[in-house]
């Protein structure tokens, strides 16, 4: 690179080296020399521009998810940084590589009433102490030279396990300064080694079971680790779990397959726990929503953990990258196989009673698993309909089944579709509800520009339906805050945007008929249906509250600390 390159310019070319292709972001006056750089990057690294910050930062999220690679998302100062928190704040939890470049005002007028000042002086708010918490690395850029040596610390920060994001505050005339010459920089990702002792004392449990249950986490999904966990379960003769937001790490299908964990999953889960001799979690910490119902059965059984970081409950812990130590217990215990004990297989929950007519969840969740195709991508964002889909809808077997658990934002999967989409240029659907929708939605218009490959199925139910659930449940029934004016999605999308691919359908069957169009299609479409408020979805603490069979009683709380007590999953 010449010396007289931009700091901007030795940012794009450093990425590119790297391997990332995209960035995605929304513009703004102390960020659009990035953009320029880009531009002039003869088409290195591509440009998106997003609605909003928020959704930015999900479609690096989702872009990581997918491709394997370091998201990166881009934004201006003042609101516009400040909109960018709560999407790393999921990537942090979540633990997704994810690079944001935050542009900041010059140096020069820290201090003295700069618009949109964040550095913390005269009586400014710290950008660093606002990001600080919900990023692995974060520093502000205060030279050219400093710039130099910050970056590849932040994209190796954002690598190393545990993953996450990095954040660079950029002021903008530290941006517009001449770089220095350099020569293209290495950008290792590190790990802590594998605890071997704790490794070999894992091995013997495991060696001494007769039976031995799997739940695996995210964390094969970020580390490709998924032959690695089937190698393992062949060995062991072991049953295999997922975590809701990891249903696509593991076959659905295979014999194995006992089903999803936790408060979203299935009592067959709960039955093999009781009945091992061991559980091994794989690349999860077992967070609440992953555990629900589970921490007696699991006080009672030993457990395993491999994973980066330690678990939420009392485990041996193999600390260190999941997928070098699966294959180093595989290859301690031998290379026979061990016969998979009998299990009911995904046993669903039961079904609450109807309340109401038209198309049910369920009803919509198969339509959608007949035509989803083996290669697509789902996204699943929160709510009623969520909890039937992770419930319910097998993950392709080649594409990812992402859920957002970390923070479990609402508007988190219109974004991180979108990147998924592109990254990845397959087939992405996106299942929300209208709550969902009305947050972040909008997207859609960034699907259209960019003719991403995305399917958007909105169940509108007119309402924030968990909510409302809740205060039927659990607060009398005699109010509601929850409940909207009927809104007609698929009236309103088709009118904005007159080249989307739009259908309101009137059932399951005309629901599969839309997403099968569009399956053929090149750019995205936008499908909505509308549902009862009042279904209950199979979701344990509301099937505890009905008192269902199949539901344990100390998971009915889900969001306060005076429900119930035991569980706080939201």
């Amino acid at each position: 690179m010449g010396p007289t390159a931009r700091v901007v310019d030795h940012i794009v070319a450093e990425l590119a080296h790297a391997g990332v292709d995209r960035i995605f972001g929304v513009g703004g006056a102390n960020i659009e020399d990035l953009y320029d750089a880009v531009h002039r990057s003869g088409g290195a690294i591509h440009g998106l521009v997003a609605k909003h910050e928020f959704a930015a930062a999900t479609m690096a999220d989702g872009y990581a998810r997918v491709t394997g690679r370091m998201g990166v998302v881009a934004a201006t100062s003042g609101g516009g940084a400040m909109n960018l928190v709560p999407g790393l704040a999921e990537a942090h939890a979540s633990r997704v590589p994810v690079l944001a470049l935050v542009g900041q005002p010059p140096t020069g007028l820290e201090g003295r009433g700069a618009f949109q000042d964040a550095s913390g002086k005269a009586g400014t708010f710290d950008a660093r102490e606002v990001f600080a918490p919900v990023s692995r690395f974060c520093a502000t850029a205060r030279t050219a030279e400093s710039l130099v040596d910050l970056l590849p610390r932040a994209v190796a920060a954002a690598r190393s396990q545990p993953r996450g994001p990095a954040v660079l505050l950029l002021p903008k005339d530290v941006q517009q300064a001449a770089a220095p010459a350099t020569v293209p920089g290495r950008y290792p990702a590190t790990a802590d080694p594998i605890d071997v002792d704790a490794l070999e004392r894992a091995v013997a449990a495991l060696r001494a079971a007769d039976r031995t249950l799997i739940i695996a986490g995210e964390g094969v999904a970020a580390e490709d680790a998924r032959a690695e966990l089937a190698a393992l379960a062949r060995r062991l003769g072991a049953w295999v779990a997922v975590t809701p937001d990891a249903k696509d790490v593991y076959d659905n299908r295979d014999s194995r397959f006992v089903g999803v964990a936790g408060v979203m999953g299935h009592p067959s889960v709960m039955d093999c726990l009781r009945r091992a001799d061991v559980c091994l979690l794989a690349g999860t910490r077992l967070p609440m929503l992953a555990r629900g119902g589970l921490d007696d059965a699991l006080a009672g059984t030993r457990v395993i953990s491999v994973d980066p970081e330690p678990p939420f409950v009392p485990a041996v812990a193999v600390r260190g990258p999941v997928r070098p130590a699966l294959h180093a217990i595989a290859d301690r215990l031998g290379t026979g196989a061990r016969r998979c004990p009998e299990h009911a297989g995904p046993v669903p929950l039961p079904a609450p009673p109807a309340r109401g007519r038209g198309t049910s969840y369920a009803e919509a969740v198969a339509a959608v698993a007949e035509a989803l195709p083996e290669d697509a991508h789902v996204f699943i964002d929160a709510g009623n309909a969520a909890a039937t889909a992770i419930h319910l809808l097998p993950a392709p077997r080649h594409g990812r089944f992402v859920v957002a658990v970390g923070m479990g934002g609402m508007g988190y999967a219109f974004g991180a579709g979108i990147g998924a989409a592109l990254g990845s240029g397959r087939r992405t659907y996106v299942l929300a509800g209208d709550g969902a929708f009305f947050m972040h939605g909008m997207e859609v218009h960034t699907a259209v520009e960019y003719d991403a490959p995305v399917t958007f199925v909105v169940f509108n139910n007119n309402a924030h339906a968990m909510c409302v659930t809740r205060e039927q449940l659990f607060y009398g029934d005699t109010y509601t805050y929850n409940m909207f004016r009927p809104a007609y999605l698929a009236a309103g999308m088709g009118a904005a945007f007159p080249t989307l691919d739009v259908t309101r359908a009137g059932n399951a069957a005309q629901l599969r008929r839309a997403l099968l169009r569009s399956n053929c299609r090149r750019g995205p479409a936008f499908v909505s249906l509308d549902f009862d408020v009042r279904e209950i979805p199979p979701f344990l603490p509301f099937l505890a509250a009905l008192g269902l069979d199949g539901a344990d009683r100390a998971t009915e709380s889900k969001e306060t600390s005076d429900e119930h007590q035991h569980i706080h999953v939201g």
